[in-house]
């Protein structure tokens, strides 16, 4: 019977342990669809201007941006591109982005407008991309000039 205990007892003993559990977990700035990554590895997921339309528009008439969301404007060639604040609601920083894909200039907190005749806020500097993002957030994740960012999701955009 002593026997018979200490088989039972061994087999028990061998018997496989089930795998154990993935305990990774997903980082909060994972998202889907395109996205922007920035050096501190935060992802904000972006909306694109590809066009004429889309880049006149911009994100006019929102009322809200939250953190980790943008707009990423595409450009054909290298050039200095202007940004106006017109019929925007919220406070956006603008960043302005080489081919190369570092930061060429970051103006922080432009302010909205809601005059006819808004100003203009040049980089004096060249960009092919410019990011809207959340007034403040720039500063929140340290971005500043010649920082690379890593885009994600845009690899068949084309700008018209």
């Amino acid at each position: 019977m002593k026997r018979l205990l200490i088989v039972f007892l061994l087999i028990g003993c061998t018997k496989a342990m089930p795998p154990a559990t993935n305990t990774e977990t997903t980082p909060k700035t994972a998202v889907a669809g395109p996205r922007v990554v920035l050096p501190d590895g935060f992802a904000v997921k972006i909306e694109i201007a590809d066009d004429e339309d889309l880049r006149a528009q911009g994100l006019m008439y929102r009322d809200h941006l939250a953190s980790g969301a943008g707009m990423l404007f595409f450009f054909a060639k290298e050039e200095e591109y202007p940004f106006w604040m017109k019929n925007t609601r919220i406070p956006l920083d603008i960043i302005w982005i080489d081919a190369s894909r570092r930061i060429a200039h970051v103006k922080h907190e432009v302010p909205p407008c809601h005059v006819p005749d808004c100003p203009s806020y040049p980089p004096n500097a060249i960009a092919k991309y410019v990011l809207e993002i959340a007034g403040g957030e720039a500063a929140k994740h340290g971005l500043k000039k010649g920082d690379l960012l890593r885009f994600e999701g845009v690899e068949n955009v084309v700008a018209r």
